[in-house]
């Protein structure tokens, strides 16, 4: 219980993030695109736009996960590490380990810094913490 006697809800860690602003602009337009299709997902890739710090497209991010971008990441909750590319929706192929940025996972890597990890919800309601090891761009 919460000091005010509610049951307190866990609220996601959520770390700042960066993105380009042609990363801002094409994937909240993708978000808004996406909402009646994918709703729980779409929400939340606009919740991360809307509260990413944009960078100018020309901007050295080294280190900071954007679109295509080669991600290594760690789930918390089993300590299994994996290697994926982040891409847009019409170019994920899971046996090439690309993922879309309409997924939890990928949703929630866009933006990260190596080192920095996120809390979101799954599909089927469970927290799932990731931290990012590595990125190349």
């Amino acid at each position: 219980m919460s000091k005010n006697g509610h049951a307190a809800n866990h609220e996601p860690v959520l770390p700042p993030i960066i993105v380009t602003s042609d990363d801002a602009r094409r994937l909240s337009a993708l978000a808004n695109s996406s909402m009646e299709i994918f709703p729980p997902v779409a929400h939340f890739l606009a919740r991360e736009m809307d509260r990413a710090s944009v960078a100018p497209d020309d901007a050295d991010l080294a280190g900071v996960v954007r679109m295509g971008s080669r991600v290594g990441y760690r789930d918390e909750r089993t300590g299994g590490v994996r290697e994926v590319v982040l891409v847009y929706p019409h170019e994920a192929d899971i046996d090439h380990n690309r993922i879309s940025v309409l997924t939890p996972v990928g949703a929630a890597l866009i933006g990260l810094s190596i080192g920095q990890a996120i809390e979101f919800q799954t599909p089927d309601r469970q927290m799932r913490s990731v931290t990012v090891l590595h990125v190349s761009n």
